[in-house]
């Protein structure tokens, strides 16, 4: 009887997400595939990497392997889970996502779709990061793309092995409004961020601001050649960009040591 490739998914829009959920069907499509999923109960976009310290969290079954994790992040779905479910034998990938839009340049800091699969990586669990672009004149989102596209991308990893070395994962962006894109290798773009906030009062006069979302503007970083993973989405295709963990700024350091 051939062994289970196990496949732990999280994301970061929560556990009712329909990005989640088409991830989740598309994955239990491929033979010998075992899916285990604990999102977020809420929405945690933008919550970056971070981790719960400050109360406790508790899984809440909602399906058979499906659990929802209360006020957790997605770093704590992948951190919890690894150390109880997980605890004897890790699974062979974490996938994150579907996010319900993109995850370029660095935007990948925010994002807790990245984070769940940075969360992977640090335990020594290969990991995926998809997010879908979105045209959202379409509030439930076409997935279909992202599906077809995470299928093919698990059954290479699971048929030969992961691509990338210790503490890197794929983050992968799907263009919108396509059925079909050729994949492109790109690096993460540098973003261009504006400080959008909005001022309203409540009916008491209290102030309070909503942040502002900022229009998706990116350019090239200097020195570097090859396709964005903005290019490649402007384009029309999908972008593939592998992420590390290390942020030494290494072409900095005699810079620093001089100045000290």
């Amino acid at each position: 009887m051939n062994k289970k490739y196990k496949i732990l998914i999280t994301n970061d829009d929560g556990y009712e997400a329909n990005g989640l959920l088409c991830l989740v069907d598309a994955l239990r499509e491929l033979e010998d595939i075992e899916v285990t999923v604990v999102a977020p109960a809420n929405e945690k976009s933008a919550c970056g990497h971070s981790l719960t310290l400050t109360r406790p969290l508790r899984f809440i079954c909602v399906e058979d392997d499906f659990y929802k994790l209360e006020d957790g992040t997605p770093t704590d779905c992948v951190y919890l889970s690894l150390s109880t479910m997980f605890e004897n034998e890790k699974p062979d990938l974490v996938v994150s996502g579907i996010n319900r839009g993109s995850n370029m340049g660095e935007d990948i800091t925010y994002s807790g779709t990245a984070a769940g699969a940075m969360e992977g990586v640090l335990h020594d669990v290969p990991a995926i990061a998809i997010s879908q672009v979105m045209d959202f004149s379409d509030p439930s989102g076409d997935f279909r793309l992202a599906q077809k596209t995470i299928k093919k991308l698990v059954s290479k990893i699971r048929e030969g092995s992961f691509p990338l070395p210790a503490r890197q994962f794929l983050n992968i962006n799907i263009p919108s409004n396509k059925q079909e894109a050729e994949i492109k290798v790109t690096y993460a773009g540098y973003r261009h961020y504006a400080n959008d906030s909005h001022l309203h009062r409540n009916p008491r006069g209290e102030e309070f601001h909503w942040l502002g979302l900022h229009p998706l503007d990116f350019s090239s970083r200097e020195g570097k050649t090859g396709m964005t993973d903005f290019d490649a989405i402007e384009s029309g295709y999908i972008s593939i960009t592998p992420i590390m963990l290390d942020l030494s700024a290494y072409k900095s350091m005699k810079a620093l040591e001089e100045w000290l």
